[in-house]
């Protein structure tokens, strides 16, 4: 259990992280300060530079047995904050509007309480996660060719949202958080005197017809495998100007599915289109794939131990707000292992995620920590 005091450390850190946040593939002094801070709790093994900036403190038990990690993010959002909080972000345009600095100081609670009681069979081990804001993050940490040291038996991870009552969790076996993929589609022509626009080749009617077409593979509705939804978030043709007819297009659009080989067949769908598309209007056509975030499926096994947990904490719990369309960057950890998300709530009426005037209320340090903890020596104090 924390202390009193190990509560106003944390929560000193994580306005200390606040202050300074850095965006996706930028942590590094996020991760220096991280580093810093586990060296004084004994960990038996700390890793860094783990798929970018990914850090992992092992606590190593060294009787065999599961190992079972925790995860949580080091990357901020390239978001204003609009705060009058003396803790509010120092970084223009940078801030921690997700909670990613308060999911810190969950693994380091449990961090604290490990160095003091350590689990009595296999490992845990601490993963902050880098660039998960961009979803590049996990795959780059679990291809990381010293992931293969600390590879999971069971793998957890807890994410604040808005609009659940205060402390309750939701979660459950399947689908948690949709999978997505930012399209970038260029399309290449050639420019033209606005007075003579035949003599040039433009992407203005291609762009018009691929916005309906695309929005068409997927149009929403419920959250069941038949889901699709394409949302157009960006176009442009050409230069603003009124003398020079276009001669290239940009649009993007996000795309998204309950499953990621759903995701792979909407994207072969919508590629395909836009090279129809191009052809038909004598463009060539060039791709580009952003913020590809894997599925994130909650294994039956692994929600289970979760939920006893939580009852065993008496932390009220359920399936309330889920499955959700948004996307989160920790489907990956459960391609190898058993692998479960929870998302921990702040209160009806806190401003929502990626708000300019989010902030992460310190008083969730505790009982993240502590769903950590009862998780951990669910399964590795009490194995049988």
């Amino acid at each position: 259990m924390l202390t009193n005091s190990d509560i106003t450390q944390l929560t000193h850190l994580r306005r200390k992280l606040h202050k300074h946040p850095e965006i996706s593939g930028q942590e590094a002094e996020t991760a220096k300060t991280i580093i810093a801070e586990l060296h004084p709790l004994g960990p038996n093994e700390i890793i860094s530079g783990l798929g970018g900036h990914g850090v992992a403190a092992i606590f190593d038990s060294k009787i065999p047995g599961p190992t079972v990690l925790f995860r949580a993010e080091l990357d901020a959002l390239p978001i204003q904050e609009i705060s009058a909080n003396p803790w509010k972000s120092e970084i223009d345009g940078a801030g921690h509007l997700c909670g990613h600095d308060g999911h810190m100081m969950f693994l380091m609670g449990l961090g604290r309480i490990l160095s003091r009681t350590p689990v009595q069979t296999g490992r845990v081990v601490l993963m902050f996660q880098p660039a998960e804001e961009d979803g590049s993050g996990a795959r780059a940490v679990v291809s990381d060719p010293a992931f293969d040291r600390i590879r999971p038996d069971w793998a957890f991870a807890i994410h604040n949202e808005p609009g659940r009552p205060w402390g309750y969790v939701s979660t459950r076996a399947g689908l948690i958080n949709c999978a997505s993929l930012g399209l970038g589609i260029k399309l290449i022509g050639k420019t033209a005197h606005a007075a003579d626009p035949q003599d040039g080749v433009s992407p203005a009617l291609a762009i018009a017809e691929l916005i309906p077409a695309l929005s068409s593979l997927g149009i929403g509705g419920d959250l069941g495998d038949d889901f699709r939804l394409v949302t157009i978030t960006h176009c442009q043709i050409g230069a603003p100007s009124f003398g020079i007819a276009p001669g290239d297009g940009v649009l993007f659009a996000t795309l998204r599915t309950p499953h990621d080989d759903a995701m792979d067949k909407i994207t072969e769908q919508a590629r395909a289109l836009a090279a129809k598309s191009a052809a038909k209007h004598g463009l060539a056509v060039e791709f580009e794939i952003h913020d590809h975030f894997a599925a994130s499926i909650n294994d039956a096994t692994a929600t289970q131990i979760a939920c006893t947990a939580l009852d065993k904490l008496d932390i009220p719990n359920g399936d309330l707000g889920l499955p959700m369309r948004a996307s989160e960057d920790f489907g990956v950890f459960g391609w190898g292992a058993r692998a479960a998300m929870l998302c921990l709530g702040p209160g009806e009426n806190h401003a929502a995620l990626h708000n300019p005037d989010y902030d992460f209320p310190d008083d969730l340090i505790p009982i993240g920590t502590r769903i950590f903890e009862q998780i951990a020596r669910d399964i590795l104090d009490d194995p049988d």
